[in-house]
Parts: structure tokens; sequence; C-alpha cells
């Protein structure tokens, strides 16, 4: 374009050009020129009440599609809000471009009205800070804030846009849209990998990382088949394969099953496709040895820095896992392989261990009946969201994922995540159905963002599990400081009235037997849903209690 154009106009031009859709905001004055653009663009905006949570809605996006989320949000406490999702976005390797608003340029370096250095605060989160100060630089800095977002390792960017550089014109041309570059595999690695696991007695696949796509997920999965390997998913990956595939072995979360472990310790070839093998999947660093594993190691990975970080591999494959699987399709067996019955016997015990039936937890509402039950009824590609908590378990250990981008899970474990997840994936895809799980320490950290559920009309499910208190910490006290219970105890508010002061749909489940009805009720009101479970405090993890652990803790003394 050759006609002039204020600062605010020109972002909101870069947007459409490279292809966004929807962006989430909490507004503010400081950048009131890119929110008059968005009034004549086509550009869905959905209003947020905190910008934690608009950040994780964002975050929520780019997990799903790949594509980087859009955040808008102030300065100073608007930006430190924020940060919450820039870490997520970070440590869960996401595509995310967050915009703040900025003092004016005149103002810089005298602790002005909400005044923050935007690279000092970020520059240890995010993959790149700018500030733009020119409007006439704006495509060439935003065309390049979807690069860096969406090139090797993903991550955040943020991008501080000066308020009067937003109502500056300047005459200047559109960037072209973004290209995502994939790198690939050569043919001598493929063959490489090949002659590996030709010669291998007892291998495993571990599957993690960010830039898959279904199709990879799909053509990983034949490669898994026609070799009868057993794959396992990195925490919090499990959409990566399907839990009901004869090759599927579980997850490396948190509470593993030991046989899993096991297995993965006993192998003789260890191959690794997008993940890092960070603190929680690789058990505490204990998995494997650093830097060199007892196991042989193929590592593939989109970002060239990622590979030998940490662990030496004996073959490094420099390659997207988009890349990678497609490439798998000329890797084939050329005999019987000699470990079928190993893949057999560790899909086997994933199906023990996540079976819900034989679980029985303290009190009247038992979890493991519950899980039957949405396992029976819900779809197969339902999108299931979460925070962090010991409530997770009952999501990661018994529900089985079968299709890709069917979790929102966060990797860092930042709490509040499910809810404003929730609503970011039924922004965007509004036919899918959408289930947050909760604790009740963790639902009320961005509870709030109920309200957006409403004004959108976004009918997502939230299964509330209230055991009036951090559930998790209170573990680890009991195991570490036993009985000297301290700053972990809640007092929650009603949440089915909570739910109903809102606009939605409440119910309060006390018994196994109220559960089933309460969610056919919230499914068909049509509108955001809280169902109020409340859990008996000892049933602190499914299979064991807050005495147990006391008793086990003191019997160390």
């Amino acid at each position: 374009m050759t006609n002039s154009r204020t600062g605010g106009q020109i972002l909101v031009d870069q947007l459409l050009i490279h292809g966004v859709q929807q962006l989430f905001c909490v507004p503010g004055e400081s950048y009131l020129a890119v929110l008059d653009a968005l009034h004549d663009a086509h550009i869905a905006v959905t209003v947020c009440r905190q910008e934690g949570g608009a950040a994780m809605m964002a975050e929520a996006q780019g997990k799903l599609t790949g594509q980087p989320g859009i955040c808008f949000v102030t300065r100073g406490p608007g930006a430190t809000n924020a940060a919450a999702g820039i870490h997520i976005a970070h440590q869960d390797s996401t595509p995310l471009i967050l915009f703040v608003g900025q003092v004016a340029r005149g103002a810089m370096g005298r602790e002005a009205f909400q005044e923050l250095d935007y690279r000092a605060v970020f520059g240890t989160m995010a993959k790149w800070v700018v500030q733009i100060d020119d409007p006439a630089r704006m495509p060439e800095l935003v065309s390049r804030a979807f690069h860096v977002a969406t090139s090797g390792r993903p991550g955040p960017v943020v991008v501080a846009l000066p308020e009067d550089m937003l109502v500056q014109a300047a005459t200047v041309a559109d960037a072209l849209p973004y290209q995502v570059t994939e790198t690939h595999p050569g043919a001598a690695q493929m063959a490489e990998l090949q002659q590996r696991l030709q010669a291998a007695q007892q291998p495993v696949a571990i599957v993690g990382g960010s830039r898959w796509s279904a199709q990879a997920v799909q053509a990983f999965t034949a490669f898994a088949q026609a070799w009868s390997i057993p794959v396992y998913c990195s925490f919090r990956r499990q959409m990566l394969f399907p839990a009901t595939h004869a090759c599927y072995g579980g997850d490396l979360g948190l509470g593993v099953n030991p046989k899993l472990l096991a297995r993965i310790k006993a192998s003789d070839l260890v191959l690794v496709v997008g993940g890092r093998l960070s603190e929680v999947p690789s058990q505490g660093y204990e998995l494997f040895d650093i830097p060199t594993p007892a196991q042989p190691l193929v590592h593939v990975h989109a970002d060239a820095d990622e590979l030998g970080k940490l662990y030496r591999p004996t073959q490094a494959i420099h390659a997207t896992p988009q890349a990678f699987a497609a490439a798998l399709n000329a890797v084939r067996p050329q005999a019987n392989v000699p470990w079928k019955a190993h893949t057999e016997a560790a899909h086997a015990d994933y199906l023990a261990w996540s079976d819900p039936a034989p679980i029985r937890i303290p009190g009247a509402l038992q979890m493991g009946e519950v899980m039957q039950h949405l396992r029976a009824i819900l779809p197969a590609d339902t999108i299931f969201c979460n925070g962090a908590g010991n409530f997770a378990t009952w999501v990661h250990r018994f529900w089985p994922f079968t299709s890709y981008a069917s979790q929102l899970a966060p990797t860092s474990g930042s709490m509040g995540y499910g809810l404003p997840a929730a609503v970011g994936a039924k922004r965007l895809w509004p036919q899918r159905e959408v289930v947050v799980f909760a604790g009740d320490g963790d639902f009320l950290m961005h509870g709030q963002e109920f309200a957006t559920a409403v004004q959108y009309g976004l009918p997502v499910i939230v299964v509330l599990l209230d055991n009036a208190m951090y559930g998790t910490i209170r573990m680890h006290q009991e195991r570490e400081y036993p009985g000297r219970i301290s700053a972990t105890a809640l007092k929650n508010p009603d949440f089915q009235a909570y739910a109903q002061a809102f606009g939605g749909h409440g119910e309060r489940v006390t018994t196994t037997e109220e559960f089933a009805p309460a969610l056919a009720r919230a499914r068909a009101s049509g509108l955001p849903s809280v169902l109020h479970c409340l859990i008996d405090p000892e049933a602190i993890t499914p299979t064991g209690t807050l005495q147990g652990i006391r008793r086990a803790a003191l019997a160390k003394k």
C-alpha cells in the first residue's frame, strides 16, 4: 500500500496479511489506536477479564494450530499479568505474539506511568523482545515476529508499542505473509536410522514437543505400526499418539507406571522425536544419564541448539516432527522385528494402568466411575483442558487421547490454565466439545474468565474437583513435614452459585450417582457450566491418601 496510515492501522493490516483471524485482549489506553483500527477489521476480538487469562487463551490457540496465538495487553501491570502466559509458551514451545502498549517515546527513561523495560522484563522468557519506535518499520518487525515465533523451537515474542508511535502516520509497503520453514532430514540420516532399528532388540520411541500436525501423527503412527515399536508420549503431549493403538505404552508424566520406566531403561535404542526430555519426562533428569545416556539415543528436533544441549545423542537429526514423520515412509523393516511381544506387553501394561474400573477412593464421589462415564459418552475428539494439580491425574491417566489437537495442558505446570485454554479452544472450534478439569485452588486463579465464556456464548464444561486445599502442596507437605499443615487449607465459595451468578449453568455433585445426570443437564443447557464436585480430602491421588502418606513419612523419622 502507498497511502499514509497510522502505526495502529499498519499493525492491524499486517495481522490480516499474516492470516490472523482471532486475538485476545484486555483493553488499555496505551494502544487505543490499535483498538480503533480493529473496529473495521475482519478479526474476531475476544475481550478478557485478566491479562494472564488472555495470554493463556492465545497460547492455547497457538498450541492447537501451530500458528502464533495473538494477545494484546496494556503496559506495566497489564504486561506483568500476562507473564504467566509467556512463561507457558516458552516452556511448552508454543508460538505466541504478545503486543504490549508502551509509554510515549518522549517519556521513556523517566519511570513514566506504568513504564517498563520490556527487554529486561521478558528477555529470559521470550525468544525475542522488540520495541517498534518507527511506524514505517511496522511491516518489517511484525513479519520478523511471526517468523521468530514459529521457527526452530517455537516460542513467545513480545512486541512493545509506544502509544505516540501508534498514532503517527507513515507511508510504507506491507510485508509478504510469513512462511514457516520446515527442516528436513537427509536421506543418509534416514538410512542410518533404519540400520539402527534393524540392529536393535528392544527399541522404544518417545514423542513430544511442538511442530506436529494431524498428518504427522498419522505418519508416525504408520511407522510405529510397520516396526511394531512401543511409543511413549512426553508429559502432557498424549495427543501425539493414539492411546488405542497396539503400540502405545503410556506417557512420561508425573506418577508414571513403574513398568513403563523399567521398559525404557532396559531398551537398547531410544528414538526421541520433537521433545527435549526436560525435567518431568526425564523423571527429574534421572531416566537418562547426562551428558551421555546409557542407551543409544537418536534425537530428532527442529532446533539445532536442542541437539546435544543436555544429552549427547548417538545420532542427531535436525528436522521438524512434520518433516521427519513424512520421511519415515521410506524407513521400512527388512525382516520381521524380534520385539513384537515386548510391544504387546507394553500396551497391555498401559491398558491395566489406565483402567479406571478398579479405582476406589475415600468418599461418596468415585472419580474412577466418573472417568468411566466420560469415556462412555464423550466424543473421542473432545478437547480436555487442565491447569496444574493432583486433580489432573484423572485426565492424564484415565482419558484415552486418540486424536491430535485434543489436549491443552501446560508442561510448565502453570495453575489456572484450564479455563482460559478452554475459552481459546471453543473460540477456535465452536463445534468441538471442550471439557475443563480443575481443582478448587486452580480454578480461582483465572475463574473470572468464566465471564468471558458467558459473554461469547461458549458452552465449555468445567469439572471442578473441590477438596478445600492446595492438594498437591499438601501432599508434599505430608511427605516432608508430616502432620504440620501450613498455608494449604482453603475456604471456597459455592461454585454452583458462582457459575449461576455469571449467567452460566451450575451443579453441585456430592455422590457418584449424581454426576451422570448433572453432566447431561450441563451439556443440554447450551451454557458454560461448572460441575462442583466435592471430593474427600483424603483422596489425594487415585491410589493414595493423605493419612497413608503421613504414616509412611512418620515411619521414616
